[in-house]
C-alpha cells in the first residue's frame, strides 16, 4: 500500500511540476528532480504526513528497485547509438574524445583538492582528494538523454555525445578504481594490486561479455515471434533479466568478479540494435513504454538528495571548488580532443558543456567509498552536494548548448500555431 502511494504521489509530483517548470523553459528532467527534492524526507516528507511525501531516507530507499530498472533501461537505449554502421563516421572521434575529458577532469580535481588537502589537511586528506578526483570522471547518461528525446535533438553533436557519456562509464569504472585502490592503500599502508588493477579490468570485461551473450540470446528469441508487441514483451523482459544478472557477483580466487550494470545493459542494447533488423522499430516502441518509469527515477533521484550537506561550510566550500575544476576539466578535455579529432567548430565549442550531469555512477562510486570509514562520509557528502548542484542546472546547460549547437530546432510557427488554434479551441468547449 505505502510504497503504492509512494510510485503514484512521486510520478504525479514529477508530472505537475513539469508544467510549472514549462513557464520558465526549464527541461522535464530539471521539473522531476525539483519534484523530488520538494517531496522528499528534508521539505514536505520532514511533516511526517503519508501521502505527502517521503517521510524518511528509508521511504525513498524502499524504491531503489525502480531506479536500477529505469538505468537498465536508459543504458539500453544507450546501446542504440553504438549502430556500427554510424561509428564508422564517429568511433575514433567518440573513443578519444570520451577517455580524454573523463581524465582532465580527474586530472584538474586532484591537482586542486590536493591543494587543498596541503592547506587544510585537517579539512581534507589526501585519500579523499584522490577518491573524488576519480568520481569526477562520472557523467549522468540519463540526464543527457532525457534532454535529447524530448527536444528531439539531432545532428552532428548529438550523434557524438551519446557514445562519449557511454564511453564515459567504462574510463569511469577503471579510474575510480585504481584511484581508490592509491585511497585506500594511503589510509592503511597495505598495498592491494587485485584491487587496484585486476578487479576494474575484469569487471569491465565480464559485462560486456555477459551484454553480448543476453544481445545475441534476445535476437534469436525474437525470431519465435511474429507480433510486434510479443517481441516487445519480450525485449522488456530481456532488460529486466540482463539487469537482475548485473547484480551478481562471486569471486575467483583473490579475485572479485563483478558487473556494472550500465555496461551490461549497453552491451545489451549495442548487440541487439546490430544484429535485430526489427531493432529500431522495438526500441522506439520500448521508449514510448519507459516514459514514466523515467520520470518516476528522476523524481526519486530528488527526493535521496540530501540537503543537509548545506549546513557544513567545510563541504560547500570543498564541494564548489570540485564542481569548478571538474566542469573545467570536462570543458577542457573535451574542447581539446575535439580540435584533435578535428571536429565542427560546434562540436568544440559546446561538447564539454553538454558533459555537466553528473548523478547515478558518481552516487555509486561514493557509497563504495564508505569503506574508508570516517573519510569516506565527508566524501559522500561533498559528491551529494555537487550531485544537487550539477542535476539542477545540467539538464539546462546541456539543452542551451545543444540549442546553440544547432541540434535543437525551435518549434516551426505553422506547428506552434496549430497547437495554439487547439487549445483556444478547447476553451471554448469548456464554455
Amino acid at each position: 500500500m505505502s510504497t503504492l502511494l509512494s510510485v503514484s504521489i512521486a510520478t504525479l509530483a514529477g508530472l505537475l511540476m513539469t508544467r510549472a517548470a514549462g513557464r520558465f523553459k526549464l527541461p522535464d528532467v530539471t521539473a522531476y528532480l525539483v519534484a523530488g527534492v520538494l517531496i522528499g524526507p528534508y521539505c514536505l516528507g520532514a511533516m511526517q504526513i503519508e501521502g505527502l511525501g517521503f517521510v524518511s531516507a528509508e521511504a525513498v530507499s524502499s524504491l531503489a528497485l525502480i531506479s536500477e530498472v529505469a538505468l537498465g533501461f536508459i543504458a539500453f537505449s544507450i546501446g542504440n547509438e553504438f549502430r556500427l554502421k554510424d561509428l564508422k563516421a564517429t568511433g575514433r572521434q567518440a573513443a578519444v574524445i570520451g577517455v580524454c575529458q573523463a581524465l582532465t577532469a580527474t586530472l584538474l580535481v586532484d591537482v586542486a583538492l590536493l591543494a587543498v588537502h596541503v592547506i587544510l589537511p585537517e579539512k581534507l586528506s589526501a585519500a579523499q582528494a584522490i577518491t573524488l578526483g576519480a568520481i569526477a570522471t562520472a557523467t549522468a547518461p540519463a540526464a543527457t538523454l532525457m534532454v535529447v528525446r524530448q527536444y528531439k535533438a539531432k545532428g552532428p553533436l548529438t550523434s557524438l555525445l551519446l557514445p562519449i557519456v557511454a564511453l564515459d562509464d567504462a574510463v569511469g569504472l577503471v579510474a575510480f578504481a585504481v584511484s581508490f585502490g592509491i585511497a585506500k592503500t594511503l589510509v592503511s599502508g597495505a598495498v592491494d594490486l587485485v584491487s587496484i588493477l585486476v578487479n576494474p579490468l575484469v569487471e569491465i570485461a565480464a559485462s560486456l561479455l555477459l551484454g553480448a551473450v543476453m544481445g545475441w540470446l534476445l535476437t534469436q528469441l525474437e525470431k519465435l515471434f511474429h507480433s510486434n508487441t510479443n517481441r516487445l514483451n519480450l525485449t522488456i523482459a530481456f532488460v529486466f533479466l540482463t539487469a537482475s544478472l548485473a547484480m551478481l557477483e562471486f569471486k575467483i580466487g583473490p579475485v572479485t568478479v563483478g558487473f556494472s550494470s550500465l555496461l551490461v545493459c549497453m552491451m545489451l542494447g549495442t548487440v541487439f540494435c546490430n544484429l535485430c533488423p526489427l531493432s529500431h522499430d522495438l526500441m522506439g516502441a520500448a521508449d514510448k513504454w519507459t516514459s514514466p518509469l523515467f520520470a518516476l527515477f528522476f523524481v526519486i533521484s530528488g527526493a535521496e538528495l540530501e540537503l543537509g550537506v548545506f549546513t557544513d561550510i567545510a563541504i560547500v566550500c570543498i564541494g564548489v571548488v570540485y564542481i569548478l575544476f571538474r566542469s573545467a576539466g570536462k570543458y577542457i578535455g573535451a574542447f581539446v580532443s575535439a580540435r584533435w579529432t578535428h571536429c565542427a567548430p560546434q562540436i568544440c565549442k559546446y561538447l564539454g558543456i553538454t558533459l555537466l550531469p553528473q548523478a547515478g555512477v558518481a552516487l555509486g562510486m561514493c557509497t563504495t567509498a564508505m569503506q574508508l570509514g570516517e573519510e569516506g562520509r565527508l566524501i559522500r557528502n561533498i559528491t551529494l552536494f555537487s550531485v544537487l548542484i550539477y542535476e539542477l542546472i545540467g539538464p539546462v546547460l546541456t539543452r542551451w548548448a545543444l540549442t546553440r549547437a544547432g541540434d535543437i530546432q525551435p518549434m516551426p510557427p505553422e506547428v506552434r500555431n496549430r497547437r495554439q488554434t487547439k487549445l483556444e479551441a478547447a476553451k471554448k468547449n469548456e464554455r
